[in-house]
C-alpha cells in the first residue's frame, strides 16, 4: 500500500529525509551520552566506596583491638556503618553482576590479598517489603535501631536518606577478615547513578537539532525553488513564448538546466517566426497563381467546362485556406484579453441558429478569463459545426466554470464516434465520412483546428459518449 501522507513535491521529501535522519542521529546520540553518563557515574561511585571501606580497614588493622571499638565508633556515621561482632557468612558472596564489580574494585583498593566476600547488593526503595529491609538492618543493641552515633529511621533507611529524594541508594554489604581474623562487617550505602532526566543534555540534543533542521530546510528550499521556477517556466512556454527568461544562476546543474530551457526558448521562438514567415509566403505564393487562373478561365468559352475549373478552384482555395488555418492554430500572435465567455458562446450559439440549428445554453462563466477570443471563436465554431453537420439540429452547450478550469461541453443526438477512432479525428486531413464530398466532409481539418486552438491555450478537447446516445466534446481551459 502506498504512503498517501509523504509530501510529494521534491522539497518535502528532501526535507523529510533530511529531518528524519537527523532525529534518529540525534536519538541515537542521545542514549549512548546518557548511557555513558550512567556507567561513568557508577564506575566513579564504586570506586569511591572501595576506597573508604579500604581506608578504614587499614585503620583497623593497625589498631590494638582495645581501641577498635573506638574507631568503630567514630568511623561508623554515614553513608557507613561497621560491625566487628557479625559473624562470618556461610552464604558466599552474592551472585550478581554488581557484586562481582564491586568485590574487584575493593581487591584493588585494599592492596593485598584479604579474604573478602560482597554479601549483598540491594536498592531501598518505597516499594520494598518492609520484611526485606529489616533484613538489611545491623544486629545492634536497641533493636537494631543504632546507626553508629545517629538513630535508624522507621522505615529502615539510613538518617540522611530523604523522602522523596531523587537518588535511591544501593545498599553495599561486605565482610572483610583482618589480619588477626576478627571479621569487619560494612554496610555502605551508595548513591545510584543519576536517573533525573539530563536536562542540559536534552536541552543540547533539541538546540542542534533545530538549529540543522533551519539550516537543511533552507539549503533545500535554495536547491529546489530554481526547480520549481523551471517547472512553472515550462508550463506557461506554450501559452507565451515571449516569457522573460529564467535566471541562470544558483547551483551548477541548477544553472545548466536554466540555461539549456533558454536555449529551448529561443530556438521555439525563432521556429515559431520563421514559419509565420513561411505562412506569409505560402499564403501569397498559392493565391497569386489562383487568382491568374480565375482571370484567365473568362476567356474559355464552354460553360460546362469553366463551371468545372471554377469548382475545383474553389475547392484548392477552400483547402488552401483550411491548411492555412490548421498551421496558425497554435499561433500566439493575436493576443489574449479579458474575454467574457458567455458572450462569446451565445455569438457562436446564433451563427448556428441561423443555419438551422437549435441550440440550448446551459451554466455560464462566473468571470471573464484571458484568452484570444478570434481563435476560441474558431474552435468553438468548428466544434458546433460537426454537431450541427453529423448530429442533427439539436444541440446542448453547457459552461461549467470551476476554480482552476472553465470548461465548455458540446452535446448533439448523432451516431457518435467510436472510442478507438476518437484520437484519429483530430489527425490532419481524417475523416470518418468516407464520400469525400465538401458538402459532407469538409476537408478533415477543423477538429485539429479546434484542438490545436484548445491547447495553445494550455487547455485540450476531448471526446466522450453523451448519456443517451450522441458525442460528447469537451473544451477545457485553464483559469491562469
Amino acid at each position: 500500500m502506498k504512503l498517501t501522507l509523504l509530501p510529494r513535491s521534491l522539497f518535502g521529501q528532501l526535507l523529510l529525509a533530511l529531518l528524519a535522519g537527523l532525529l534518529a542521529a540525534q536519538l541515537v546520540g542521545a542514549w549512548l551520552m546518557i548511557d555513558d553518563r550512567v556507567r561513568l557515574a557508577g564506575r566513579v561511585m564504586g570506586g569511591y566506596a572501595a576506597q573508604r571501606i579500604a581506608g578504614i580497614v587499614s585503620l583497623l588493622d593497625e589498631a590494638a583491638p582495645a581501641e577498635r571499638a573506638r574507631l568503630v565508633q567514630a568511623l561508623s556515621v554515614p553513608p557507613t556503618r561497621i560491625i566487628l561482632d557479625e559473624p562470618w557468612r556461610d552464604a558466599g558472596q552474592a551472585d550478581a553482576e554488581d557484586a562481582h564489580a564491586f568485590a574487584e574494585y575493593l581487591r584493588q583498593a585494599l592492596g593485598q590479598p584479604r579474604e573478602l566476600q560482597v554479601v549483598s547488593v540491594v536498592v531501598a526503595r518505597d516499594g520494598r517489603p518492609r520484611e526485606e529491609r529489616d533484613k538489611m538492618r545491623p544486629p545492634f543493641a536497641g533493636g537494631g535501631r543504632e546507626f553508629g552515633p545517629g538513630a535508624m529511621r522507621d522505615d529502615g533507611r539510613p538518617p540522611h536518606f530523604k523522602r522523596g529524594a531523587r537518588y535511591p541508594l544501593l545498599l553495599v554489604v561486605v565482610q572483610i577478615k583482618l589480619n588477626d581474623g576478627a571479621v569487619a562487617t560494612f554496610r555502605h550505602a551508595l548513591p545510584q547513578p543519576p536517573t533525573d532526566r539530563p536536562l542540559k543534555l536534552i536541552a543540547l540534543v533539541a538546540g542542534t537539532g533545530i538549529v540543522v533542521a533551519l539550516l537543511a530546510g533552507w539549503a533545500v528550499r535554495r536547491l529546489t525553488r530554481p526547480l520549481a521556477t523551471l517547472a512553472d517556466a515550462a508550463t506557461g512556454l506554450a501559452r507565451n513564448l515571449d516569457q522573460p527568461p529564467l535566471p541562470e544562476s544558483g547551483p551548477a546543474e541548477v544553472a545548466r538546466a536554466a540555461q539549456a530551457f533558454n536555449s529551448m526558448q529561443r530556438a521555439l521562438k525563432t521556429f515559431v517566426e520563421t514559419r509565420a514567415q513561411a505562412l506569409a509566403g505560402v499564403s501569397h505564393d498559392l493565391r497569386l497563381p489562383l487568382t491568374r487562373v480565375r482571370l484567365r478561365l473568362e476567356r474559355v468559352a464552354d460553360a460546362d467546362v469553366k463551371r468545372s475549373i471554377e469548382s475545383d478552384l474553389d475547392e484548392m482555395e477552400h483547402m488552401i485556406a483550411g491548411t492555412l488555418s490548421y498551421l496558425r492554430a497554435g499561433d500566439g500572435s493575436e493576443s489574449a484579453v479579458r474575454t467574457n465567455i458567455n458572450a462569446l458562446v451565445e455569438g457562436v450559439a446564433e451563427d448556428m441558429e441561423a443555419l438551422g440549428a437549435t441550440v440550448r445554453l446551459h451554466g455560464k462563466a462566473e468571470a471573464p478569463m484571458s484568452v484570444r477570443p478570434q481563435a476560441l471563436r474558431r474552435c468553438l465554431a468548428n466544434l458546433m459545426e460537426n454537431a450541427r453537420r453529423y448530429g442533427g439540429d439539436e444541440i446542448d452547450v453547457t459552461i461549467v466554470d470551476a476554480r482552476d478550469a472553465l470548461t465548455v461541453r458540446i452535446e448533439d443526438r448523432g451516431p457518435g464516434i467510436p472510442a478507438a477512432e476518437r484520437e484519429r479525428v483530430f489527425e490532419p486531413y481524417v475523416r470518418l465520412e468516407q464520400s469525400r464530398a465538401k458538402h459532407t466532409g469538409g476537408t478533415g481539418l477543423g477538429m485539429a483546428i479546434a484542438r490545436a486552438i484548445a491547447r495553445g491555450h494550455g487547455g485540450d478537447v476531448t471526446l466522450a459518449d453523451r448519456e443517451g446516445g450522441g458525442l460528447r466534446v469537451e473544451v477545457m481551459l485553464p483559469r491562469m
